[in-house]
């Protein structure tokens, strides 16, 4: 009862309408290059340019996967990025802002070069390795020989290190990064890739006003050149 009334009583601080938007808490999951702890990732300046751009200050934090979803559904926070279109089937107070902010490529990693993967089904010998909160990954890999969740990317690289799994999905390019981070160069990436989505911004319903003109900012910044800016200092050349 005390967590709904604090939920009520933030929405009713921060929430108006249009150009009266005086805030934003937006989460999100992601690691390097799309996130960063000093929120500089690609992901984090183009929600940043996007909502200066409207007027809007936003405040980026990054939490595990499942948890940020439920705190932007619960209105705990004001929205959460980068996700698939969709997520509004399982998480009903979530708002799709319509211009995709960043790609992701789900692929299959593994210290098994001997390992084929050319689609969701060909994972259904091995035992598979999944963040927690990735709906693509729970909704599409069915009947594998086992299905391991795990609370962040870190703990999922890992169970390849370990030999406790044989295989792990993940997005190619935060994969990268991340097994150059931890030096775990015996792991390798499959292709192609298992499938390859748009990601968007999702903003709790009661920011719904502020949709039309996020987007709009979003494509402004693709036609004026300062996305492709921001992707060439934030992602390597090789993963563009």
């Amino acid at each position: 009862m005390k967590k709904a009334f604090l939920i009520i009583l933030f929405s009713l601080i921060i929430t108006s309408s249009g150009s009266g938007q005086t805030g934003l808490v937006l989460n999100t999951s992601n690691a390097p290059p799309n996130a960063t702890k000093d929120h500089t990732g690609l992901g984090d300046r183009v929600v940043r340019e996007a909502c200066r751009r409207i007027g809007v200050e936003v405040k980026i934090i990054m939490l595990p996967s499942e948890r940020a979803l439920m705190n932007a559904n619960e209105g705990i926070d004001d929205g959460n990025f980068a996700r698939i279109r969709g997520i509004t089937a399982i998480y009903p107070n979530l708002v799709r802002v319509p211009e995709e902010i960043t790609n992701f490529e789900f692929t299959a990693f593994t210290k098994n070069l001997n390992i084929q993967t050319t689609d969701w089904s060909s994972l259904k010998p091995y035992n598979v390795g999944i963040v927690t909160g990735w709906k693509i990954l729970e909704n599409s890999i069915v009947g594998a020989k086992s299905l391991v969740r795990v609370k962040d990317e870190r703990v999922l690289f890992n169970l390849l290190a370990q030999d406790k799994a044989d295989v792990v999905v993940y997005d190619k390019r935060q994969g990268l990064v991340l097994l150059n981070e931890l030096k775990l160069g015996q792991i390798k990436t499959l292709s192609p890739a298992l499938a390859k989505r748009s990601m968007y911004i999702y903003l709790h319903k009661r920011h719904q006003a502020l949709v039309p003109e996020l987007a709009a900012a979003i494509k402004a910044m693709k036609e004026d050149g300062t996305y492709k800016k921001i992707m060439d200092e934030t992602v390597p050349l090789q993963m563009q």
